[in-house]
């Protein structure tokens, strides 16, 4: 069975390639941000998300999430402002993707202001195929070894371990937990390439996803 952080994400390059594609270019291309609501709203004014805003001055979505969907995220403070930034960012944007799962509103989840580009089709698609089959999940996510390489002032890598193993899947109508075992598979590595957009939101604009990775397993 599936575990509730799997993000099934087609035409994404392996982790040793999305490091130099991000290192080459820092960048993609936006059209695919126009073909899903609301994906030009990246500067679009609302409260104050969760984790809570610097003193940046941007404008974010708000993030709220059910008491029993929990998330822990380490490594938190690298000593080194962009890093920091960019890895607050990262806990912004799993966020969104979270609270469009479980509210069952994809367009107002806050998505499109952290995901662009492919990771933004991916993350659109995987949060509306759940919505539409009433899966949610319930339990502790756990952020680990969370690393960032910089590769200049708007272009950056992000790596980073998933623990499952205390989460499992449930209906979002009937709150009922699947029982959901845990395996190798509970922990997933994952290689983002993020880019600066106008604002200053470090946005995910490619994803890749090795599931069961051994970097991860406890």
């Amino acid at each position: 069975m599936n575990r509730p952080a799997r993000l099934v994400m087609a035409a994404l390059t392996a982790s040793s390639a999305l490091l130099l594609t991000a290192c080459g270019s820092g960048g993609g291309d936006d059209s695919t941000s126009d073909k899903i609501a609301g994906a030009d709203t990246g500067g679009a004014k609302s409260a104050s998300p969760s984790p809570s805003v610097s003193s940046d001055g941007i404008d974010r979505p708000e993030i709220k999430l059910p008491s029993d969907m929990k998330m822990v995220f380490e490594n938190r403070d690298t000593g080194d402002p962009a890093k920091d930034a960019i890895l607050a960012d990262n806990e912004r944007t799993v966020g969104t993707v979270w609270q469009a799962m479980t509210s069952g509103d994809v367009k107002s989840s806050g998505m499109a202001f952290y995901y662009t580009d492919t990771a933004l089709t991916g993350v659109y698609k995987y949060a509306s195929d759940n919505v539409a089959k009433n899966v949610s999940w319930t339990g502790t996510l756990r952020y680990f070894d969370r690393q960032v390489t910089v590769f200049g002032k708007a272009s950056a890598a992000v790596t980073y371990c998933v623990d499952e193993s205390k989460a499992d899947l449930k209906g979002r109508k009937t709150n009922k937990a699947k029982g959901t075992r845990t395996t190798s598979n509970s922990y997933v590595y994952y290689n983002a390439a993020v880019k600066k957009d106008k604002a200053g939101v470090w946005q995910v604009w490619q994803l890749n996803e090795d599931r069961g990775s051994q970097k991860c397993q406890p």
